[in-house]
Parts: structure tokens; C-alpha cells; sequence
């Protein structure tokens, strides 16, 4: 498979501050944007796993201070990346995807920053990107799993509609596919045929497109079971909006589905 050539490569501006050396054969990347405490208590629960894989935080340009460099260094954060500019979530995930590939890194794990997801469960990715597989997705519904006051209209969405298009496109027995927490190979996201790195990636379309493309490609894909608690009182921790954001999700879903982010489309 051919690899996709870093100076055809579409990146937001960002900046990066480096407060290690790479130490580990894969990284973990984090997604974040105005999270305050909710990040901090991640970072801290993640802490303990620093000397097994890298923590890399993909901001988006947080103005909350949550990110400050003095801060992170408490967590033994090896990078910190700042998105600049144009772009949300896509953005970042390019942005971090970017630099995991140039440090040399065989493998990404993703994971958002508003400590929902079971961090605890990080070395079984590490696990299973060892075992050869190339595309990982955590899910909350299959022996082992586990989930906590997901709000009723998600699990609706995700049941009816959301799943059941993703299986029925990809091919692969997906159940939690709007679940950020995720691993690829270094394999996966440098090759010509899924071409990671392009502007049209600017929000959640880029989760659905490696999930539909890996099992279409032959990439060797699985479900591993995680944990995603929500809280029980208060606003429930999204960047989604109820309408607007709402129906982004099912558009970037149907033009997913429908193939128009793959680099043979005339407008991917």
C-alpha cells in the first residue's frame, strides 16, 4: 500500500511544545478545548500510565488556561499541540495524526479530554495495536463494557440509526460508533488510498471515515470494551449542540456513508 506523501499532507496551523522526548512506541492523543477541571482530573487518573505510552494533548486552542505548559508538566504530558485557525475536532485529530507520524510513532490511540472514557483501559489498546490490528474501536456495548447515564436521545440515535448505517456500509460488526476512543496503526493513517490528511476533515466526518474505510480496505479492525460514565447532575459534557449539532452528526454520517470523503470522490 502506498504511503501518502508528506508534502501533499493538508494541516492546520498549530503550534507544538515539546516537555519530552518520545519515549514509547505508541502515543496517546488527547482532544481538548475549554475542559477546566474535567481535563485535570483525566490527566491525573492518566498519569500513572506515562512511562508506558506518551501523552500527547491536541488542543483546540483552549482559552480557559486548562492547557497551560506548568500544568501539564504536573501530569507528565510529553507534547502539547495547539490548533490554530480554521478547523474543530478534524482539525485537531490531523493535526495530532501529523505530528504522531513524524516523531516515528507506530500507533495512535485517541481519546477525548472531558474525562468520560476508562483511561484504565489504555494498555489494552496498546495490546491490541501489538497484535497487528490497525483500526480499534472502544465500545461500551459488547461483554465487558460498560456505560452510565448516557443521555437517552444518544443511545436512541446511536442504536437506530447511527450503528446500524455504519455496520451496514463498512461491512464490519461495529456497535459503538460514536465513541472517540480509538486506536490506529501507523500503517492505516499513512496510506495513499485513505489520504487522512486533507481540509475536507474538519469535524467528526474524520471518525466515520476511518471506521467505514479500514474494514473496507482489508485493514484489520476490532471492538475492544471500554467505559464512558456520564455524569448524573448538570450539563451533559459535549461540544454537540442539541439541533444544530446534532443534525451536523447525521449529515457528516449520510456523506460518509455515501462515500464522499474517500480520495476517489470528485469532491473528496
Amino acid at each position: 500500500m502506498a504511503d501518502y506523501p508528506a508534502e501533499q499532507w493538508q494541516l492546520p496551523n498549530y503550534e507544538v511544545h515539546e516537555l519530552a522526548e518520545k519515549s514509547t512506541k505508541y502515543c496517546v492523543c488527547v482532544f481538548v478545548i475549554n475542559e477546566g477541571q474535567k481535563f485535570h482530573k483525566q490527566l491525573e487518573r492518566m498519569e500513572p500510565l506515562a512511562k508506558e505510552i506518551d501523552i500527547i494533548i491536541a488542543d483546540g486552542d483552549s482559552m480557559d488556561g486548562s492547557t497551560d505548559i506548568n500544568i501539564l508538566k504536573n501530569f507528565n504530558v510529553n507534547t502539547l499541540l495547539i490548533k490554530k485557525g480554521v478547523g474543530r475536532l478534524g482539525a485537531q485529530m490531523r493535526m495530532a495524526f501529523a505530528w504522531a507520524l513524524k516523531r516515528g510513532y507506530e500507533g495512535v490511540i485517541v481519546i477525548d479530554g472531558n474525562n468520560k472514557d476508562s483511561v484504565e483501559d489504555l494498555p489494552n489498546f496498546v495490546t491490541k495495536l501489538d497484535e497487528g490490528y490497525d483500526h480499534i474501536q472502544g465500545s461500551r456495548f459488547i461483554k465487558n463494557g460498560f456505560h452510565l447515564n448516557t443521555p437517552l436521545s444518544r443511545l436512541i440515535g446511536l442504536k437506530l440509526l447511527h450503528a446500524p448505517l455504519m455496520r451496514l456500509t463498512s461491512r464490519f460488526n461495529y456497535t459503538d460508533t460514536t465513541n472517540g476512543f480509538r486506536a490506529y496503526s501507523r500503517k492505516f493513517l499513512q496510506d495513499k488510498k485513505v489520504a487522512v490528511f486533507r481540509d475536507i476533515f474538519a469535524s467528526y466526518e474524520l471518525h466515520y471515515y476511518l471506521a467505514i474505510r479500514a474494514p473496507k480496505l482489508g485493514y484489520k479492525c476490532t471492538e475492544i470494551p471500554v467505559s464512558r460514565i456520564y455524569p448524573a447532575k448538570g450539563k451533559t459534557p459535549t461540544k454537540i449542540s442539541p439541533l444544530r449539532g446534532n443534525l451536523e452528526v447525521i449529515l457528516k454520517l449520510f456523506a460518509a456513508c455515501m462515500g464522499k470523503y474517500n480520495p476517489e470522490h470528485k469532491n473528496g
